[in-house]
């Protein structure tokens, strides 16, 4: 008598005679696993998403070592958050997001300073 094999579903541990390996990609690369009919379509949908997801977003790209490493050392404690507020405070414009100008940044080093020498 030949033995029966039970299939487990990798997702939620159900039993099911429709579950079966099943290959997906993301990211180009291609990945396997063990999925009922309800969990195959759950996991394409999120496929789907997570490509449109990617599509559509922007690569955050990480800091370089050495941008990294300059602003805490220059900032001395502080983010670029607390530049932008402070600037905002003394009426000086500045992107909401990405690089601030130096001399903005010269600015509020040297107002946080003054406090502290005075």
């Amino acid at each position: 008598m030949a033995e029966k094999v039970i299939l487990i579903d990798d997702l939620d541990q159900s039993e099911g005679e429709d579950v079966v390996r099943r290959e997906f990609q993301l990211l180009q690369r291609t990945f396997a696993i063990d999925l009922s009919e309800v969990n195959d379509r759950r996991l394409r949908d999120a496929v789907s998403l997570i490509e449109l997801a990617l599509e559509r977003g922007r690569e955050v790209k990480q800091a370089t070592r050495s941008r990294r490493a300059a602003e805490p050392q220059r900032l001395r404690g502080h983010t670029n958050s607390d530049v932008r507020k402070w600037a905002a405070e003394q009426g000086i414009e500045v992107p909401a997001r990405g690089t601030l100008p130096d001399e903005v940044i010269d600015k509020f080093i040297a107002a946080v300073q003054a406090p502290e020498e005075g």
